[in-house]
């Protein structure tokens, strides 16, 4: 299973934070592995304006054959990056988890109302708790679940 993580990674507390949820979740979901953004480099380069179509272009090849994303909502607006890339999983029909460990609120269910309605489901845990176990085994159980659920939709649609 491929999980595609979208989410901010432009400090080191965001790219660690990433990082942990995505080994957290490999160790806690069977044959899972996490695709990070974050790690797409070419030319030795995380950031050379050179590079940048080369990364556009491995993100969305990335996303298009995850299996389902997961999108961290927190700010007080969605990053804008990971705003494109769960509208492009809805429209694939990519099942989108997406998580909210900010405590500020929204229109629905802590985010803008568009964004809320490509999520199949957000986990939402509020940032004091600072519980990556807890998050990890939510997050996870809603992966399993939408997966399952995404598997018995194409079964009914072949038939």
């Amino acid at each position: 299973m491929r999980i595609y993580l979208s989410a901010p990674l432009f400090t080191d507390a965001q790219r660690r934070w990433n990082r942990q949820l995505a080994a957290a979740l490999e160790a806690s979901i069977a044959g899972a592995e996490t695709i990070l953004p974050q790690d797409f480099k070419f030319a030795g380069s995380y950031n050379d304006p050179r590079d940048y179509p080369r990364i556009f272009q491995a993100c969305l090849d990335s996303l298009r054959h995850a299996d389902i994303v997961l999108a961290v909502l927190d700010g007080p607006d969605v990053d804008s990056g990971t705003a494109l890339e769960v509208g492009v999983a809805y429209e694939r029909d990519i099942p989108v988890i997406g998580i909210r460990t900010d405590y500020r609120e929204s229109q629905d269910r802590g985010v803008n109302l568009i964004i809320a309605g490509a999520c199949k489901e957000i986990v939402r845990a509020m940032s004091f708790g600072e519980n990556m176990d807890q998050l990890v085994k939510d997050v996870a159980g809603k992966i399993v679940a939408a997966l399952k659920s995404q598997d018995r939709k194409r079964v009914r649609k072949d038939a």
